[in-house]
């Protein structure tokens, strides 16, 4: 045999390749066990998210959206991103759905602020609820551009709470946080400039309502005749 038919036949015997033989059972067994983790993975989201909700069944139920609500002061569509405990944007609230994040449509009227969500339960905040309201950009997990997200902190059976929204028109927002404090700080609202101060009570004024002199009170005449009597 010539160099050159030992050559070629060893070329030819090279590009036969016999097929892999592809191991399903290895395959098989790593598709379970990651099927497994994302199962366990979701159980124990689910028990943290009941395990939150038993915690927080103290909370009273949301005031309910009213059947003719007044005039809207400023409207605006966009999401609702959830509500958390105020000041703390990961203690997220779950009771009574506030933990549940959907498409919204806000209305601030004179009642209060009403939000009507797409696919969850709609609420009202009143307007003596509300505490004011701020840019910031995170909430319940939710990170945000910087001043992409508008918070409203409001009170509801005694909590504080912080909801998170964010509009279509993300130019809205500091309208929204000027109308809302605004609304919101009428129950305490300061006097105006200028105003007389309310009048004090005067602790020198005796049972007739006019006020004593600045010295040393002058003792009643009965007070003289029994000092006599003494």
């Amino acid at each position: 045999m010539t160099p050159e038919t030992l050559l070629a036949a060893v070329t030819a015997q090279g590009g036969k390749h016999s097929a892999k033989v592809t191991d399903w059972t290895d395959r098989i067994g790593w598709i379970i066990g990651l099927l497994l983790v994302v199962a366990l993975v979701y159980w124990l989201m689910r028990q943290g998210w009941q395990w939150r909700r038993t915690l927080q069944g103290g909370l009273p139920a949301l005031p309910p959206i009213p059947e003719r609500p007044g005039p809207a002061l400023l409207e605006s569509d966009g999401r609702y991103h959830g509500s958390t405990t105020a000041g703390q944007w990961l203690d997220r609230i779950v009771a009574h759905g506030l933990g549940v994040r959907s498409r919204v449509r806000l209305s601030l009227a004179e009642e209060g602020l009403v939000v009507d969500r797409v696919g969850a339960p709609g609420f009202l905040v009143p307007a003596a609820a509300l505490r004011g309201a701020r840019l910031d950009r995170a909430i319940a997990g939710k990170v945000l551009p910087e001043g992409g997200l508008l918070v409203v902190t409001w009170e509801h059976g005694g909590t504080l709470l912080d909801s998170g929204f964010r509009s279509d028109h993300a130019a809205e927002h500091p309208r929204w946080v000027a109308l809302i404090n605004e609304l919101g700080g009428r129950r305490d609202a300061p006097a105006p400039a200028g105003a007389a101060p309310a009048p004090v009570p005067d602790p020198r004024r005796d049972g007739s309502g006019e006020a004593g002199p600045r010295g040393p009170r002058t003792p009643h005449p009965q007070q003289h005749d029994k000092e006599g009597a003494q």
